[in-house]
C-alpha cells in the first residue's frame, strides 16, 4: 500500500512559510498533481516528500509508515526532476538497469524484464543501445522515467518534467507519462504549473495558492465547480469572468446578471459579492430574447480549437466570451449575451458561496 499521508505539514524558511499547514492524502495507486502558480509552494512539498527537507513541523507517512525523518535512500520513491541526471557512458538500455544492478531482491531475468517493459510503454525500444549524448531532451526525460518506475517503487515523483522540453516532444512526453501511470499503477506525485498538462495526467488536482491546498478534487471538478476565486480564474483559458456586484435588500445585483439572484442564506447584506462565470458558458446572439443583455462588441481573436474569443463591454463592464462560431457583429457592433443562473457562481472574500 503506497497512500501518503501529508499530517499537518508547514516548512518555513527564516520568516518566510513556504508550505502553511497543509493536511491532506494522496490515494494508492492514483496520479495526483501539485497544480499552481510558481512560488505557491508546490516543489518545497515535493522535496518534502522526497526526503530533500524536512517540515518544520507535521508528518509525513507512506502507507501508514512514518518517514519524516528517513533520508531519500530509505523513502523507496523513484525521482524524475526538470534536469535528468544521466550517465553519459552508458546506453538508454543501462542507464533503466542501474538502480537494479545492485539490489539482490531483483535478479536478472526480472531486470531485464522491467527494462523492456518500459522501454515498450515509452516507445523507446528503438533507442535501447544509444548513448545518452545522442538523445535529444526530450528522449532522456523517457529514459529518466523509464529508470524511476523500472525500480518498481511505491511512490514516484515528478518535478516539472517537461518545463525544459520543446513543445512537440512536451506532447510525446504527456502521452507517455499517461501511459506509464495507466500500465503500472504506482502512486504518482506530478508537480507543474501547466493547467493542460495537470488535466490530462491526474486523477485528482491538489490546486496550491501560497503555500496552501485551495482544492483536491477531480479536474472536471475542479473546473466547474471551483471553490475559490483563485481556482476560477488560474483554471481555463482564459479563466473565469468576475464581475462585481452589489446587494440591494436580499438580492445580488450585477451587469452581467439579467435578473438579480437571492443572496446566499447566511450571508451578511454588507458582504462583496462578485459573480463569476466562465467564458464559455456565455450565449452570444444576434439578436434580444427574455433575460438577455446588450454588450458592445470591442474585440475577437480566434482561440484554441478554432473557437472565438471575444471582450465585449456592458455599460463599463469588460467580459470575455468564447464561442464556437464568428460573433454575429462587426467590432463596435451591438451583441446579445445570456448569462444562464446555473451557471454563474458568487464569491465572497475570494471563497465561493451558496453552492
Amino acid at each position: 500500500m503506497a497512500e501518503i499521508t501529508i499530517d499537518h505539514v508547514t516548512k518555513r524558511f527564516g520568516g518566510f512559510t513556504a508550505v502553511d499547514d497543509i493536511d491532506m492524502r494522496f490515494a494508492d495507486g492514483e496520479v495526483a498533481c501539485l497544480l499552481g502558480p510558481s512560488g505557491c509552494g508546490k516543489t518545497t512539498l515535493m522535496r518534502m516528500l522526497a526526503g530533500l527537507e524536512r517540515p518544520t513541523s507535521g508528518r509525513i507517512l507512506f502507507g501508514g509508515r512514518d518517514v519524516t525523518a528517513l533520508p531519500p535512500r530509505k523513502r523507496n520513491v523513484g525521482m524524475v526532476f526538470q534536469y535528468p541526471v544521466m550517465y553519459p557512458t552508458l546506453s538508454v538500455k543501462e542507464n533503466i538497469a542501474l538502480p537494479m544492478v545492485h539490489d539482490r531482491s531483483v535478479s536478472a531475468a526480472e531486470r531485464q524484464r522491467r527494462v523492456d517493459e518500459v522501454l515498450d510503454v515509452l516507445d523507446i525500444r528503438p533507442l535501447a543501445k544509444a548513448f545518452i549524448e545522442e538523445l535529444s531532451l526530450g528522449n532522456r526525460q523517457k529514459v529518466a522515467v523509464g529508470r524511476a518506475v523500472a525500480r518498481q517503487s511505491e511512490i514516484v515523483l515528478f518535478d516539472e518534467p517537461t518545463t525544459n522540453v520543446e513543445v512537440n516532444a512536451k506532447l510525446q512526453l504527456i502521452r507517455a507519462f499517461k501511459l506509464v501511470a495507466q500500465r503500472l499503477r504506482q502512486t504518482i506525485v506530478y508537480v507543474t504549473h501547466d493547467q493542460t498538462e495537470a488535466m490530462t495526467l491526474a486523477d485528482r488536482i491538489a490546486l496550491m495558492q501560497a503555500g496552501r491546498i485551495l482544492q483536491y478534487d477531480r479536474p472536471q471538478a475542479l473546473y466547474n465547480e471551483p471553490t475559490s476565486q483563485f481556482g476560477g480564474w488560474f483554471l481555463g483559458n482564459p479563466g473565469m469572468n468576475f464581475v462585481p456586484a452589489t446587494v440591494v435588500g436580499r438580492e445580488v445585483r450585477s451587469a452581467i446578471l439579467a435578473r438579480p439572484l437571492p443572496l446566499p442564506a447566511g450571508l451578511a447584506v454588507d458582504a462583496t459579492i462578485t459573480v463569476g462565470i466562465r467564458p464559455e458558458q456565455i450565449r452570444m446572439s444576434g439578436a434580444a430574447e427574455a433575460g438577455s443583455l446588450s454588450a458592445v462588441l470591442v474585440d475577437q481573436a480566434i482561440g484554441i480549437a478554432g473557437r472565438y474569443l471575444t471582450k465585449v463591454r456592458i455599460g463599463e463592464t469588460m467580459v470575455k466570451v468564447n464561442t464556437e462560431t464568428r460573433p454575429p457583429a462587426p467590432l463596435g457592433g451591438t451583441v446579445h449575451l445570456v448569462a444562464p443562473p446555473d451557471r454563474v457562481m458568487l464569491f465572497a472574500d475570494g471563497r465561493r458561496v451558496g453552492a
